[in-house]
């Protein structure tokens, strides 16, 4: 018999080096047999001096074993060559598919790594590069949304599919992905008609593409698993937001989801007649699990189900994640492929255990839970000495009580000017922060005591100090990150300096400046200077009035027997008009196309544009930055958004 093998791997001179170490590893692993170094040449010696043709051998019946080495025939030896080529070497090919897809991706996280740390490397650099193909680059593809203005607005199908549509360089890259798969899994199914190891060609392909669908998506797991994870190394190479890993991670679940479903239909229909008896093999019931679990996961994920029940979401969510993991290892563990398993357990395991040591460092200190107005609370943690905040980040908190200690919130914080603490102002909407409204509308000045948990920080300042001009727009409540962020480049600024820093915050009434006034009086300490637009003045009056208000209010706390003149913010109400004459307000809905443009006009060179706020006022200065790209002056002209989207 290996004289055979012998013969038959010299026709056309295939005997390489290779090919004979995977006939002995071949016959190890399949045959349990270990052949002596040197068969080959004894076994092809004996086959020249011994084979003979079929033909010649007496009364030839194929079942019965013959005693001699066998001349095959040289056409049928090429045939069966090519069509195991195709039937085997898709395995191969399969891997080199995956392979490519996660080279893919290195290729985008380079790029963007090159970006980020140009930015930081090279800020003179960059602020120079406002002319020809940059400009059309960054006005065209890299800043924009991919349609018009939308990109943090959500777009709205048949009223229940919520849905997000990336930037337009992010919508390119996705786009590029599905192409790059789409292509892999058209290419390379030739059939060898010949040669039945498959009694059709519909059987062949069908088999070859669910073997290709699985191993591509096996491959590419490991990557989907890592871009979802909060301590992710990548976040600091590619210097890009947890928002953009989200994105790109919700597409390549949807493509690896999308092969799972094909792989499993595919190799079901292939099976046959086979089917009821096999699927009662351990390996294939456990990837009908982890195929029941990825399609539970694509479902439950759609934005409508993350609004409205993110905690219930989060729970199913990685409830299914870890059945998931648990079913393709099952599945893949005899098959080659539980490598990807191990690679994919690994960063999830060291993402959970990075976040219980944040949490058990940083301690479960009591934080000080108030009520402010317009429906925010103000959380104030004191923080340990070792903790360096990140301005215009973000950490997830832990409320310590009994129905949802086990949830963690993500919220852009502030440090405290007056000692070691970090402010958090949550706006009050569904799930946590509706439970904390509760509890603090009905306590004593709606103020209570909660232990906590703080995991972090997380997150990265924006490129915006290195600009010449530094305007950041906030609305609403989004404030809190912006402002810590635009303090931070203030004090490492001189009055000396040429740079321009600017913050703008739009308000729909006065009473909105209660649960932020001490961070606005410290502004007059610094080179900022400060905008607030206040959209609906008419709810409050206008400013003197509302200062009335607060007097007279404090005036019958005193007669109540009161012995705290100050409101909630900390700022004696008689005082706040010369404390807040350092900021010019004006009443009205702004105009965020002549911000920008003035902005433009005014700055001494490049100008950096700043937003977190209401997603349509977000996605405005985003447009008109970029339609001042391209300005008369060759100022260069970036927007960076700071609008994460958690859920």
């Amino acid at each position: 018999m290996l004289a055979t093998l012998a013969g038959c791997m010299a026709y056309h001179n295939r005997n390489s080096t290779g090919a004979v170490k995977t006939a002995k590893n071949s016959c190890k692993q399949y045959g349990e047999v270990d052949l002596q170094p040197g068969w080959f040449d004894d076994s092809y010696r004996y086959f020249l001096e011994n084979a003979v043709e079929i033909s010649s051998i007496p009364d030839f019946n194929i079942s019965v074993p013959v005693d001699v080495p066998v001349i095959l025939n040289g056409t049928m030896i090429l045939l069966y060559k090519d069509a195991y080529d195709q039937f085997l070497g898709n395995y191969d090919n399969s891997f080199y598919y995956g392979a490519g897809a996660l080279g893919y991706w290195l290729l985008v996280m380079v790029l963007g790594a090159v970006n980020t740390w140009s930015r930081f490397l090279f800020p003179g650099l960059i602020k120079k590069l406002s002319f020809g193909p940059i400009n059309w680059w960054r006005e065209y593809v890299s800043m924009p949304a991919t349609f018009r203005k939308k990109k943090a607005q959500e777009q709205k199908l048949l009223k229940i599919f919520d849905f997000l549509i990336p930037s337009r360089y992010e919508t390119l890259v996705v786009t590029g992905f599905y192409a790059y798969i789409i292509a892999v899994h058209s290419i390379k199914y030739h059939f060898v008609s010949e040669v039945p190891i498959f009694e059709s060609k519909y059987d062949f392909q069908l088999r070859n593409v669910a073997d290709r669908t699985g191993i591509v998506a096996t491959v590419m797991m490991p990557l989907v698993f890592l871009y979802a994870g909060r301590n992710n190394i990548l976040q600091w190479f590619t210097g890009w937001s947890y928002n953009t890993f989200m994105t790109y991670h919700r597409h390549l679940a949807r493509v690896m989801f999308l092969l799972v479903v094909i792989h499993s239909v595919t190799f079901s229909v292939e099976l046959g007649e086979y089917y009821s008896e096999d699927m009662a093999d351990t390996y294939l019931i456990w990837g009908t699990i982890a195929t029941v679990s990825s399609g539970i996961i694509i479902f439950q994920a759609m934005l409508f189900f993350r609004r409205n029940w993110y905690e219930i979401f989060l729970l199913i969510h990685i409830i299914m994640a870890a059945l998931y993991i648990a079913g393709t290892w099952i599945h893949v563990d005899e098959l080659g492929y539980v490598w990807f398993c191990y690679a994919t357990v690994a960063p999830w395991c060291f993402d959970r255990l990075v976040r219980i040591v944040r949490l058990f460092a940083f301690g479960f200190p009591k934080a000080k839970v108030t009520l402010l107005a317009n429906d925010t609370i103000k959380v104030e943690i004191p923080k340990p000495s070792y903790w360096k905040s990140v301005p215009g980040g973000h950490a997830f908190i832990h409320f310590i009580k009994p129905t949802y200690f086990w949830q963690s919130h993500p919220f852009t914080f502030v440090d405290s000017p007056h000692d070691s603490h970090i402010i958090l102002y949550c706006k009050v909407k569904g799930g946590i922060t509706h439970s904390l409204y509760r509890t603090l509308v009905n306590n004593p000045g709606q103020t209570a005591t909660i232990r906590v948990g703080v995991e972090g920080p997380y997150g990265e300042s924006t490129p915006a100090k290195y600009a010449d001009s530094a305007v950041f727009i906030a609305g609403g409540n989004g404030i809190p990150g912006l402002y810590s962020e635009i303090m931070d480049i203030a004090r490492c600024v001189t009055n000396e300096t040429k740079k321009k820093l600017k913050l703008i915050w739009i308000i729909r009434e006065y009473k909105s400046l209660e649960w932020f006034t001490e961070e606005l009086e410290i502004l007059k300490n610094t080179t900022i200077e400060t905008t607030i637009y206040v959209t609906k003045p008419e709810c409050n009056g206008d400013i003197a009035n509302y200062l009335d208000m607060k007097e007279e209010e404090e005036e019958e706390k005193e007669e109540d027997g009161s012995k705290n003149s100050k409101s909630e913010g900390g700022v004696s109400t008689s005082s706040i008009s010369a404390k807040f004459a350092h900021i010019t307000f004006t009443e009205g809905r702004p105009s965020i196309e002549g911000i920008v443009n003035n902005e433009v006009h005014e700055a001494n060179g490049s100008v950096a544009f700043v937003s977190c706020g209401h997603p349509v006022m977000v996605d405005e200065v985003r447009y008109y930055a970029c339609e001042n790209i391209n300005n008369s002056e060759k100022k260069r002209v970036d927007f960076f958004e700071q609008v994460q989207v958690w859920a």
